[in-house]
C-alpha cells in the first residue's frame, strides 16, 4: 500500500505547453492533524482501520519544507493488528527548480519502503531528473511539464480560480523510486467563501478535487491511487477520502494553525 503526502495530493494542473494562471492566494504555512476512520471496503482483508496524519509546511525563506506523517492500524478479517507508518520531508525552492525528498515506510516496524533523493528542473516546463540515493544509487529523467509537490498546489488552486475543471499534468514528488507520474484532476464546486469551523478559512474560497494517480504508460489506465479533498485557495485540505483499493480512509481536520513567515 502507497502512502501520498498531502502536497503530492495536491498535483496536477494544467495541460502541457499551457500557460498557467498566477496563484490568487498566497500557499499558507501551517500545522494541521486529521483524524482519520474507515470509511468503506471493497471486499478485502480490511475489517477495520483508525488512524491519524500530522501535516506541516513552513514557509523557510528559499524554500518550503514540509513533513507529512501518517499512522494507521489496520484489523484484518483474523482480528489481527497490523501498524503501518509513512513519514515523509521535503524541501522544495520557491521556484519550483529543486526538491530533497525522503519517504520512509514501515509495516509492524519492518521498512517497507526508504527513498531519499534529489531533483531538479533545468527550468520552468523544462525538463530534469531526479537523482535516488536510496534505495539505491539512480537517475530517473523528468519529462517537461514535470512540478514538484508545492508548485503542483500553487498551480492546481489558480486553474480552480481560472474556471478549469480537468487537468492533467506529469508529478514528481519523491515517494517513488520509479520517477514521474502522470495524473488526473477534476474540480468541482469552486467558489465561496463557506462557513467553516476554522475563523482563518471561512473568509476564503474552496473546492473540492478528485485526484488520480498513474504510473506512467498507456497500458496503465487503472490508478495508483486515488484521492478527493476540499481544498481552500491557500492550500489547506480537509474532509479528505483517500482510497487505497482495498479501502478507503475518511481524514477530518481536527487540529489547524497557521504558522508565521521564516523571513
Amino acid at each position: 500500500m502507497r502512502l501520498r503526502p498531502l502536497a503530492a495530493a495536491a498535483l496536477a494542473i494544467g495541460l502541457t505547453g499551457a500557460a498557467l494562471p498566477a496563484a490568487a492566494t498566497d500557499l499558507a504555512a501551517h500545522r494541521a492533524i486529521y483524524e482519520l476512520k474507515l470509511e468503506s471496503t471493497r471486499g478485502g482483508d480490511v475489517q477495520s482501520a483508525a488512524g491519524t496524519m500530522s501535516y506541516e509546511v513552513q514557509d523557510v525563506c528559499d524554500g518550503w519544507a514540509t513533513r507529512q506523517r501518517l499512522q494507521m492500524t489496520v484489523t484484518n478479517r483474523d482480528g489481527q493488528d497490523i501498524e503501518m507508518l509513512s513519514d515523509y520531508t521535503t524541501w522544495e525552492s520557491k521556484d519550483g527548480l529543486r526538491l530533497r525528498f525522503r519517504t520512509r515506510q514501515t509495516t509492524d516496524q519492518a521498512v517497507t519502503s526508504d527513498i531519499e533523493g534529489e531533483a531538479t528542473l533545468q527550468g520552468t516546463g523544462e525538463p530534469g531528473a531526479a537523482h535516488f540515493t536510496s534505495p539505491e544509487d539512480s537517475t530517473k529523467n523528468l519529462p517537461a511539464g514535470t512540478l514538484f509537490p508545492m508548485k503542483h498546489t500553487e498551480a492546481l488552486l489558480a486553474a480552480a480560480e481560472a474556471g478549469r475543471k480537468v487537468l492533467g499534468l506529469p508529478l514528481f514528488d519523491g515517494t517513488s523510486a520509479n520517477g514521474a507520474q502522470d495524473s488526473s484532476i477534476v474540480v468541482t464546486n469552486w467558489g465561496g467563501p463557506r462557513p467553516s469551523k476554522w475563523a482563518d478559512l471561512a473568509k476564503l474560497p474552496s473546492g473540492r478535487f478528485r485526484i488520480a494517480f498513474f504510473d506512467r504508460g498507456p497500458e496503465n489506465v487503472e490508478p495508483d491511487y486515488e484521492v478527493s479533498m476540499r481544498y481552500w485557495s491557500n492550500g489547506v485540505a480537509d474532509n479528505l477520502d483517500m482510497d487505497f483499493g482495498d479501502f478507503v480512509m475518511a481524514g477530518k481536520l481536527s487540529e489547524f494553525k497557521l504558522l508565521g513567515h521564516g523571513c
